[in-house]
């Protein structure tokens, strides 16, 4: 049977490592696919149980210089800790590393500074002694970088050699430590060698300065990847440590984890919510901008639900744990945002392409520029000079041609838009989807739940008779207490809102399809539709009620046996964003259809007040969902926003399908983006966001493409015989970490931007 099964890895030093655990693994009996994202450090395998296991992938790739962890052997919320742990003490090590070795690096800058403004007669020549210890300290301060600071380059260089396999430390393993060879040669053979090597000129500084300068480079690149994922971590930190709960009577603090379902727990104030409950005493009111995005505290009562990580602000309340660990809300939306920051955008495929075969193409490109000067450049120049200027060129194409930036393009500015898409209340399933979204051309949204507000509400009060509002209000809430059909609950929650008290009713009876009936005060009333006023043959203006049913409103009219006293509408209430909603999307471009199951006349009424023009009503699932293939088939990139079990099927079918968080598991398992709280704006604030992530990514391909198509001619001497100019290798260092650098950098700016 195949599974999949997700690891973190670490040891990777650049996009090429990617390339080759996925090379590794997918050569192992079983295994079907194997997906490595460098920016997250982490794998996706699939492989068949009865072919191979999870314990042999390890060796096959600890022997390259990788390490598996296997994260689902923990709870989730643990295991992102403490692999976040071990990155930052990494990250520290690497710091206290690099920052010992900079004064090494910042002498030998000014060491070189010195020796080329000295050949412009800009500062007077060294002194004998000064140079006599120079040159005695730069082989000791070069063997030190080289082999302590950049060891890991020289065991890219010691696994090249056994596997075959290589990557961006090999290839700095070989520029640096052919300029060093080449250097300690010079000094210890120099007289012998003379007739044959130019002596005046060392690379010990090209060693020093660039194993520094790419060191330090790596370091900044890792500690902006961390600021990338710093949705998780706030997520994380969400999360309560322990809860109150009542057991045998008491009060017990214990931690979430020994939290059992049906548990009940005390919420003070100021207190998350540590699990998914529903309150069975008290009311508060609740901070869920970190579900919603939205800042204003919500009112619960009892049988409402509460969401893990949520905060109590003043009052005190009891739930009961209805959803514990991995089954939370929040532990759902940080699995939902590590899966879609670990996947590839399809734009990534090229980029993966390229970067599969960059290194071997570099490894030839450095070994032709060597042996061109060397042919070539020895007619003209003399073997000496055409040699060291091969040896600057090889050394310089080596370290300048790194395709990490290339590799970070992509998914360093996916991590950051998933994670502040999160951060809004926009949970986006994977990078493809957020990659499709920016596409699309058409938008098919549902009415009820997406809309409006997806629950009848009562809207209108028309009182024909000598009572008051009030007093007609209590007699109909009387009648309606017994009742069991959604409407009745719109008019009960009005008039508790409105702190009424209803009526007391006896013989209370249910009328099949028209209505109800009972006694309050002496009185028989009877509130129903307008089948159930025929019935009883009393006269009344039936056109008053016609133009607010044109409306999509559903009329309960209040009567006794002798007349009508008045009615109410109910209605499914717009939300208040969904038109500026609309306007929005339409400027973008986007064709907006309402495809819903009610009438004509409610659907196009609705569609009418947002400003909507195409509708089509009393679509079944199946309607909706050819609906979208017929659009498909004619070429559109069409969206689907729904809330419904009935949405289901066309979200899936859509090429993006957007659920309102307010809605069903299982149109949001159909989705690839949810909108939590359900708000319409959210919709334009997730387009507004893949629209400028993907203006994030082309922009970061572009920075690393620049790079290295201007840089890699330049290193190898292309423009030398036309132009003199030959980039040191110190520069193609300093470019190399800033390509990275910069890619991140860029990557960063997308959490500045409004949506």
């Amino acid at each position: 049977m195949s599974i999949q099964k997700k690891f973190k890895i670490s040891g990777m030093h650049c996009v090429s490592c990617a390339g080759i655990i996925e090379k590794s693994l997918k050569k192992i009996d079983g295994v079907s696919s194997a997906e490595v994202n460098y920016s997250t450090e982490s794998l996706t395998i699939s492989f068949d149980e009865s072919k191979s296991n999870s314990n042999s992938f390890s060796p096959e790739i600890e022997k390259l210089g990788y390490t598996l962890i296997d994260v689902q052997k923990v709870e989730s919320l643990e295991k992102l800790d403490t692999f976040r742990d071990e990155k930052i003490s990494l990250l520290k090590k690497m710091k206290n590393e690099i920052f010992s070795a900079i004064p090494i690096a910042i002498f030998t800058f000014l060491v070189m500074a010195w020796e080329i403004l000295m050949e412009y007669n800009l500062v007077p020549e060294m002194g004998e002694t000064l140079e006599g210890f120079i040159h005695k300290i730069m082989p000791l301060l070069a063997t030190y970088v080289l082999f302590v600071i950049g060891k890991p380059y020289l065991s890219g260089i010691t696994r090249f050699l056994r596997y075959g396999k290589a990557n961006m430390d090999t290839l700095i393993g070989i520029g640096t430590i052919t300029a060093y060879v080449y250097s300690f040669i010079v000094t210890a053979f120099g007289k012998t060698l003379l007739p044959f090597l130019e002596n005046a000129f060392t690379y010990y500084d090209v060693t020093i300065i660039v194993i520094i300068f790419i060191g330090l480079g790596k370091y900044l690149e890792a500690r902006s990847k961390i600021k990338t994922g710093d949705a998780i971590e706030k997520l994380l930190g969400m999360q309560a440590k322990t809860a109150l709960v009542i057991r045998n009577g008491k009060e017990i603090e214990v931690s979430i984890s020994e939290v059992v379902l049906g548990d009940l727990i005390i919420i003070k104030p100021g207190n998350k919510i540590p699990v998914d409950g529903t309150i069975t005493e008290g009311y508060s009111f609740l901070d869920e901008s970190m579900i919603t995005g939205e800042p204003m505290a919500v009112k619960k009562n009892v049988d409402d639900l509460v969401i893990a990580g949520t905060i109590n602000t003043n009052g005190s309340f009891i739930f009961k744990a209805t959803r514990i660990g991995s089954e939370t809300l929040l532990s759902q939306i940080i699995k939902m945002v590590e899966d879609a920051q670990g996947s590839k955008a399809p734009i990534q495929a090229l980029v993966d392409k390229i970067s599969a075969v960059f290194v071997p193409i570099v490894l030839v490109v450095a070994f032709v520029s060597l042996f061109s000067w060397l042919i070539f450049g020895s007619a003209s120049l003399g073997f000496s000079e055409a040699l060291s200027l091969g040896i600057i060129s090889f050394v310089s194409v080596l370290i300048i041609a790194c395709p990490c930036a290339l590799g970070l393009a992509t998914p360093t500015a996916i991590i950051v838009g998933v994670g502040k898409g999160a951060k809004e209340g926009i949970l986006i399933k994977d990078a493809a989807t957020l990659e499709k979204l920016h596409k699309i051309d058409t938008l098919i949204i549902d009415k009820t739940g997406t809309l409006t507000i997806g629950k009848p509400t009562l809207v209108d009060i028309i009182n024909t008779s000598k009572n008051s509002d009030e007093t007609f209000l209590s007699i109909l809430a009387g009648l309606e207490t017994k009742s069991e059909h959604p409407i009745s609950h719109a008019i009960l929650d009005y008039v508790k809102e409105k702190s009424m008290l209803p009526r007391n009713v006896s013989e209370f009876m249910n009328i099949e399809g028209k209505g109800i009936s009972g006694i309050i005060d002496g009185i028989e009333y009877f509130a129903g539709n307008t089948a159930l006023i025929n019935d009883l043959n009393i006269r009344f203006d039936k056109k008053s009620i016609e133009k607010y049913t044109e409306q999509g409103k559903t009329p309960v009219i209040l009567a006794t046996k002798n007349e009508v006293l008045g009615f109410v509408m109910v209605s499914d209430e717009i939300k208040p964003d969904s038109k500026s909603s609309i306007d929005q999307l339409h400027k973008m471009g986007i064709e907006v259809i309402m495809v819903t199951g009610d009438d004509e006349k409610a659907a196009h009424y609705i569609a009418s007040l947002v400003g909507i023009k195409k509708v089509v009503a009393q679509a079944l699932p199946a309607d909706k969902l050819n609906v979208i293939k017929e659009l498909q088939s004619k070429g559109s990139l069409v969206g689907m926003a729904g809330d419904g079990v009935n949405d289901a099927p066309a979200l899936a079918q859509a090429d993006v399908g957007i659920a309102m968080g307010t809605g069903t598991d299982v149109a949001i398992e159909s989705s690839g983006i949810t909108l939590l709280g359900g708000n319409l704006s959210k919709l334009v604030k997730a387009v507004n966001l893949s629209h400028i992530t993907m203006r994030g990514i082309r922009q970061n391909l572009f920075w690393a493409f620049i790079y290295n198509v201007i840089g890699i001619p330049l290193a190898a001497g292309f423009f030398y015989p036309f132009f003199g100019l030959l980039l040191n290798p110190i520069f193609a260092g300093l470019a190399m970490a800033l390509s990275s650098v910069s890619v991140v950098t860029n990557s960063l700016r997308i959490k500045t931007k409004k949506l």
